[in-house]
């Protein structure tokens, strides 16, 4: 059954109580999920994106009793291409061939790349573009790539002053009532934050830049309802205000170990340096982890929130734990900014592991301190005197923090220009300053314009 949203839009996606992954096995799910799906019944009749292909036949039938028949459908509106939104166009389409579609230009190529290229209807629209539903209203496309995909787009309903957000501002949390003011306030932003570094943190200078545009546009927003998770209603951007903050380098005053360990020598060290975070910084807090037990996605979510976190692991194989190895590998692709991290572990015979794990740690973004703890075989007392020096070269001093940080130019596609190094390849000298890059250079990875980078610390 449909469920009233506002005037003549309604909820008619499903609630998936038992989703316990998503993205296959890469993300856990502990309070289910909605696919979110929109009709709107204005001079016009809109579907505003579909559910998830196991959903599928339960979704169609509930549009079929609710409209009597689906050619009453005039617009589809596509926002993203991936699966959980789209899984049930094939179908849907096999009833209402020519159906128009509207969607980006980069949704186009996904659903054909998905379901093949079946001769739908499409039609491409940009940021700005509109499409008139009837009764003095109108649907604003915004086209928001890389959140969290390059095909993605909002929609704003004028006159209900809605904006239908796809992916942003959701969680993958199940909520019956619907709407924000009626769910467990604790739950709503734990997943809400959980969202966001899992999802969309490696996207977060796209973000604000994103934010700015709409902010410009001067659109009211009476109610954002994304695509999964609560519709927020009460005060619905406050969850707009919570982005533009975790998009900036977010960090609050914790710490966070993760470890993994053979025969529990790395796991000593690791509640160690809890123990001394805690002597030197009591308000400091601290969370540890062995990464090969603990939810990955709760990690990460404890290290956005981090100043600084630990890494410990035994050398095995000339390498680290394959466990530490995978979890080192997420780490990386979520571009964590503004953060220290430091390296520990056992060994006990080659002891590479350290080294190992500092490099990793230097390429996931962290500003890695050269001070670890490397034990042989078992930390002794040897080993845990080291400890005070490597928390203090972490968790640094109140006067460091003061300190202004280097400014850095990054691309979207993770590129960092150093201007020690240039670029030769096109021409840039070493020792070229930023300012005096030309231009018309390009990213040497994937060739985006200067334009497109952004300031990083």
């Amino acid at each position: 059954m449909k469920k009233l949203v506002k005037n003549n839009v309604y909820w008619v996606g499903y609630m998936d109580w038992e989703l316990e992954t998503f993205h296959g096995e890469d993300y856990s799910i502990y309070n289910g999920s909605s696919q979110n799906a929109y009709l709107i019944e204005e001079g016009k009749t809109v579907l505003m994106d579909t559910v998830w292909t196991p959903h599928r036949d339960d979704f169609i039938e509930n549009l079929e009793k609710e409209l009597g028949d689906l050619h009453k459908i005039d617009y589809i509106i596509a926002q993203h291409g991936e699966c959980d939104h789209t899984g049930t166009l094939p179908a849907l389409m096999a009833k209402i061939p020519d159906t128009p579609i509207y969607c980006t230009a980069n949704c186009v190529k996904s659903l054909e790349g998905q379901y093949g290229k079946n001769g739908w209807n499409f039609h491409v629209v940009k940021t700005g573009d509109t499409l008139d539903i009837g009764n003095g209203k109108k649907l604003i496309f915004v086209e928001m790539p890389m959140l969290h995909w390059p095909d993605s787009m909002a929609t704003y309903m004028t006159k209900d002053n809605i904006l239908f957000s796809m992916d942003a501002f959701g969680q993958h949390f199940a909520v019956a009532e619907m709407f924000n003011d009626c769910a467990d306030q604790a739950l709503l932003w734990k997943e809400a934050l959980k969202y966001y570094v899992n999802i969309l943190n490696p996207f977060s200078p796209m973000c604000l830049r994103k934010l700015d545009e709409i902010e410009k546009m001067n659109l009211t927003i009476d109610m954002i309802a994304p695509s999964h998770g609560v519709i927020w209603r009460k005060d619905p951007m406050q969850i707009v205000r919570k982005y533009r903050e975790w998009a900036n380098a977010y960090q609050e005053d914790r710490v966070t170990i993760a470890y993994g360990t053979m025969w529990n020598g790395t796991e000593k060290i690791a509640h160690a340096i809890a123990d001394e975070i805690h002597r030197q910084s009591p308000s400091t807090v601290v969370k540890v982890f062995n990464v090969e037990k603990a939810d990955k996605n709760e990690i990460m979510t404890e290290v956005f929130r981090s100043r600084a976190i630990a890494v410990g692991s035994p050398t095995v194989l000339n390498d680290v734990l394959s466990g530490v190895s995978g979890w080192l590998t997420f780490l990386k692709s979520l571009r964590f900014k503004n953060k220290k991290a430091g390296a520990f572990g056992c060994y006990g015979w080659s002891g590479e592991g350290n080294k190992i794990l500092q490099t990793r740690l230097k390429e996931a973004g962290f500003d890695v301190i050269d001070e670890n703890i490397k034990s042989f075989w078992n930390p002794e007392e040897e080993d845990f005197s080291k400890i005070p020096a490597f928390v203090t070269a972490l968790i640094g001093t109140k006067e460091e923090e003061t300190q202004p940080k280097p400014v850095k130019w990054q691309c979207p596609c993770g590129y960092v220009y150093d201007p020690e190094k240039g670029d030769p390849s096109q021409g840039v000298k070493p020792g070229t300053a930023w300012e005096d890059v030309p231009a018309d250079w390009t990213c040497p990875v994937c060739h985006l314009p200067k334009s497109a980078f952004f300031k990083v610390e």
